[in-house]
């Protein structure tokens, strides 16, 4: 028995120390010099001040800016500490009322030539996705053109300059990062800033 414990005991010893040390302090250091930004959250700035991260979705409900997916985090949109889905599921009645009551809003809104983009009436498994479909950041531009009192063609080209292909060419969809094209509609026009 005693020749069995004690190779034991020294196997458990070596890969507590290499996963449980070594390994991590390896990951962390290579994320660190080799993913830099990445490993800091992909945090952005404006003036020096840290504004949020290119990775988690923000709230924005001024007329003025691009407003992200609908997010079912509670106790208010985009909580990172409380990431979830509604875990409605498509025949649930409370999300065909949500959606529509969505749609509804969406339509007070000045004009848009085409219909609501599903993105912006469904929110995300997350609830903290910070992209939306070329789509949805086009239907918006009327409203944000005349609320910053711009013309809809500077908000459409501010739109397809954000735009971000699929990732390696085929991976995903085109979409826009609400929180960098709402950062480029305060260099345009900073003294709009409202959230």
């Amino acid at each position: 028995m005693k020749q069995h414990l004690r190779p034991a005991l020294f196997l458990f010893i070596g890969l507590s120390l290499l996963t449980g040390l070594v390994y991590p302090l390896l990951v962390s250091a290579i994320g660190q010099t080799a993913f830099a930004r990445q490993a800091a959250g992909s945090l952005l700035t404006r003036d020096g001040e840290i504004v949020g991260s290119r990775l988690i979705g923000q709230h924005f409900s001024s007329p003025g800016y691009f407003w992200s997916r609908p997010s079912a985090t509670a106790p208010y949109p985009n909580n990172a500490a409380a990431s979830s889905g509604s875990n409605l599921g498509p025949l649930n009645p409370a999300l065909s009322e949500a959606v529509k009551q969505r749609v509804a809003d969406l339509q007070t809104n000045p004009a848009s030539p085409s219909a609501v983009p599903v993105d912006l009436v469904t929110s995300s498994a997350s609830g903290l996705d910070p992209d939306i479909s070329p789509a949805a950041a086009y239907f918006q531009v009327a409203r944000i053109a005349q609320a910053r009192h711009l013309t809809a063609d500077q908000v459409n080209a501010l739109v397809t300059a954000h735009i971000e292909g699929r990732q390696f060419g085929v991976l995903g969809e085109p979409r826009v990062n609400v929180l960098e094209l709402n950062l480029a509609l305060d260099a345009l026009q900073p003294k709009q800033r409202s959230q």
